[in-house]
């Protein structure tokens, strides 16, 4: 029987299974996943879930009796090798083929490897599974001294959670500041001084030539190309992702940096949609088109698909936003900050607590908060709405910013 296929399982595959039924679908789901594992959440991968806060169930999204209720088929541990868009059915890694009225590819994004001597020693890991996790923590526990390569979230919050646990961290970086994809110069220093109170050692413009190991095979330690020798009993890459866009392609679907979709997530064939981290798309607040690594956009474009795939009217209008954790620090992100002309504080940055709000012209367009929620949420409302706040009333404490969209 044909019905809905989805192509993997993370936020988006699953956030489509379940919209789809929420949407009043009452035909076949069937969702396809690589990995042996009921679908589950990445984003604690890299913070609670390494220290301990909460176990592997936590992780899920649902347990086997939801799939069982809602008559979703789950085919774990199998991969989709090729997609026939002539005959609608996709084979798996085993062979089996599977019919589709409607196919929904959420692939996600592929970890950029490294490509050095060494880089194939026990010890040398990466963050995106869970398997990947398990890896780490048993490593975790036998480390007293972590190196990370890499200066993007995942890597910083990575550092942040050996920290915690003791560990002597040491961050390599290839420019000359973390976060340089994400945030302002601003924000990027005070994070780094942020991550120097925990002790955390952050090395610039680093470039590392090899990883050396023991006679076991074991990791030793990280030599850099100006000889500096770094001891390291465990080496987390955390160095960037690619679209997962290889099926796409080769179903000769529209590709660039992601597969491309419409306001309605739809390819370029209309039976074919694609959601999350491997969907790139026009804003319509940039105006540009961006392919986002977030869980806001991974479930906010499956809804979309839900929608139209029951036949709806629905578009994909969303304000993306993004946050991070790192030690005491929630960092939330509202729109997209590239091409603003200034910006405008709120709060103190003495004391932990405070918010950056970036105009282009006279337009805001995102907001950066540090342990400021309700700056965030209040954004989100704002750049929805295209209102913007004058910078008196963003400078004055006490002018509530809600309060705008009353008018």
């Amino acid at each position: 029987m044909s019905g809905v296929v989805i192509i993997g399982g993370g936020h988006a595959g699953y956030q489509s299974a379940d919209s789809l039924r929420r949407a009043g679908y009452e035909g076949v789901i069937t969702l396809v996943d690589g990995e042996g594992h009921l679908p589950y959440q990445r984003p604690p991968l890299s913070k609670s879930h390494l220290l301990n806060d909460t176990g592997e169930d936590a992780l899920l999204f649902r347990t086997q009796t939801y799939y069982d209720d809602h008559n979703i088929d789950l085919k774990l541990g199998h991969r989709v090798v090729s997609i026939s868009r002539t005959e609608k059915q996709v084979r798996l890694d085993n062979n089996e083929t599977l019919c589709y009225e409607k196919l929904i590819i959420a692939t996600g994004a592929k970890l950029r490897q490294l490509d050095l001597p060494g880089s194939k020693l026990n010890g040398v890991g990466y963050i995106k599974s869970l398997d990947d996790i398990r890896y780490i923590q048993d490593h975790l526990n036998q480390t007293e001294e972590t190196v990370i390569i890499g200066g993007g979230f995942i890597a910083l919050e990575f550092a942040a959670t050996a920290a915690k646990l003791g560990k002597k961290v040491t961050v390599l970086v290839r420019g000359q500041r973390i976060l340089a994809n994400n945030v302002t110069a601003e924000l990027s220093q005070y994070m780094l001084d942020i991550h120097h109170q925990h002790g955390v050692d952050i090395r610039f413009d680093a470039q590392v030539d090899h990883i050396s190991g023991d006679d076991s095979g074991n990791v030793e330690a990280v030599r850099l190309k100006d000889g500096t020798l770094l001891p390291a009993q465990l080496v987390l890459a955390g160095i960037g992702v690619t679209a997962d866009t290889e099926l796409a392609v080769e179903a000769k679907l529209l590709c660039h940096d992601g597969v491309i979709v419409d306001a309605q997530c739809r390819t370029n064939d209309r039976d074919i949609f694609a959601a999350g981290d491997s969907a790139k798309y026009k804003n319509p607040f940039t105006g540009t088109e961006i392919r986002l690594e977030s869980v806001q956009n991974a479930v906010d474009q499956a809804k979309v698909i839900a929608l139209v795939i029951t036949g709806q009217e629905a578009k994909y209008h969303s304000v993306p936003w993004f946050w991070s954790d790192q030690y005491d620090i929630k960092l939330q992100m509202v729109g997209i900050h590239d091409g603003y002309t200034h910006f405008y504080q709120r709060g103190s940055q003495e004391e932990d607590k405070f918010s950056l709000f970036f105009f282009r012209d006279e337009k805001l367009i995102a907001i950066h908060t540090v342990n400021r929620p309700a700056d965030h949420m209040a954004g989100r409302k704002l750049i929805f709405a295209g209102m913007s706040p004058t910078q008196e009333q963003i400078e004055d404490a006490g002018f509530k910013l809600t309060s705008l969209l009353k008018r």
